[in-house]
């Protein structure tokens, strides 16, 4: 299949025109406005830096619906122990940038381009990206960063430097979207780790049917930054065991 070259308008091909592997699209740019139209149509940036913006819509898609994330024993006690306080949107740009320079350090290459982190950084301006941090003694230990549209949270990326850390972040975030109506976490790519916490591939085709059901459907999220902290970090969404 042919991959589409994006000129200046905002528009993407239908992700059923994608290649076999996931692309689409190449070109165009990180404004808010293509940003968020890839979004809504199941599609994301994912680039080496200093190569053109490559856009994927993959199939299958891995995805989690909150209801039904899975802590284990183990990780559900880490948790009631307390150790890490919970912040959302606290440390936005400190989040991203960190996403990017601990995979740096451990001699893991990163999509995560300075031209990335501006992006992101103005779509959390303006209230579409978030982040949940956890830290530890008052300092940044892990933390978590996506996008935020209807009732779809579209995960990007996570970093730990403490173990457990951002593990413990995820689940509260994804207790908070549960309790705010939010319906599906976006995976983007198959991991065990996302595996083991409840994630499941569907094909390509059902994931944007119902991203078509949840895009415009508003969630009970504050407005603006969410800007919340948890003192207590206990499982927040159901199946813990």
């Amino acid at each position: 299949m042919p991959v589409y070259l994006l000129g200046p308008s905002p528009i993407f091909p239908s992700p059923d025109l994608a290649r076999p592997d996931g692309l689409i699209a190449v070109g165009g740019d990180l404004s808010i406005e293509r940003l968020v139209s890839s979004y809504r149509h199941g599609i994301f940036p994912w680039y080496n830096p200093g190569e053109p913006i490559l856009w994927w819509s993959p199939d299958p898609r891995l995805i989690l619906e909150p209801k039904k994330l899975h802590v284990s024993r183990r990780l559900g006690r880490i948790i009631r122990q307390g150790r890490f306080k919970i912040t959302l949107d606290k440390a936005f740009n400190e989040v991203i940038r960190l996403c990017a320079e601990v995979r740096i350090h451990a001699g893991d290459e990163t999509w995560i381009s300075n031209e990335m982190i501006m992006a992101y950084s103005e779509l959390h301006r303006q209230a579409i990206a978030h982040s949940a941090e956890a830290w530890l003694d008052e300092r940044l230990a892990g933390g978590l960063y996506g996008v935020a549209i209807g009732r779809v949270f579209f995960g990007e990326s996570m970093f730990s430097r403490v173990d457990n850390a951002s593990k413990t972040a995820f689940v509260k975030l994804v207790g908070q979207l549960d309790a705010w109506d939010f319906q599906m976490i976006d995976c983007q790519v198959t991991t065990r780790h996302l595996i083991s916490l409840g994630a499941q591939d569907i094909p390509r085709k059902a994931f944007i049917a119902r991203l078509a059901e949840l895009i415009d459907v508003p969630s009970s999220a504050p407005p603006g930054k969410w800007d919340k902290s948890h003192t207590k970090t206990q499982p927040m969404a159901s199946g813990q065991q």
